[in-house]
């Protein structure tokens, strides 16, 4: 409800336009267009009532009741779900289809995606490192064994992948190898 109030006293009470007031809030111009518009349809102005200065009482007046439960869905558990496709060969369409066979009114495919990417980008996965050139290479094994067909014979053979990163300007090296040994 921060958000609301900064919005409609930098627009109402300062007379910015929407776009200096999702600049100055961080914000898109969307979402100052959509709050401006449904606290105009709620009758809330700049300054703000006294009977509104308690902040559920404010949302409740400009967005509508808070609905309770989760409309008979059935619970997503999106952290459940990040750890899952950790796992090899596990995929969100799967564990969506998992979800959806005990969930018979759950949510479809792109709703379930939809949720899945919004936690995600609540999370932070950067670890800044520093690389200097020439300083560091990052080798291993790549996980999945890939199969290479012999041209003259065509049999096919799984091979391991090696694979090599330099640290600073992250090119890449990549070779099919017969086994991981050192001699590879």
């Amino acid at each position: 409800m921060r958000r609301l109030r900064e919005i409609l006293r930098l627009s109402l009470e300062r007379g910015l336009p929407q776009r200096a007031v999702a600049e100055a809030l961080g914000i898109g111009t969307g979402t100052v267009s959509e709050y401006l518009g449904r606290a105009r349809v709620a009758g809330v102005g700049w300054p703000i009532p006294v009977e509104l200065e308690d902040d559920d009482k404010l949302e409740t007046r400009v967005f509508g009741p808070k609905k309770e439960g989760d409309n008979g869905r059935g619970e997503l558990d999106v952290a459940f779900v990040h750890e899952e496709l950790r796992r090899p060969g596990v995929t969100l369409s799967l564990l969506w289809q998992e979800y959806l066979a005990a969930n018979s009114g759950g949510y479809r495919y792109s709703q379930f995606c939809e949720h899945y990417h919004r936690y995600r980008k609540r999370l932070s996965p950067v670890m800044r490192q520093v690389h200097r050139a020439g300083e560091k290479a990052f080798v291993d094994f790549a996980g999945k064994r890939p199969s290479v067909v012999d041209p003259g014979t065509g049999e096919v053979r799984a091979v391991e992948l090696f694979v090599g990163v330099l640290g600073a300007s992250s090119y890449i090296y990549a070779e099919a190898v017969e086994r991981q040994d050192l001699t590879n």
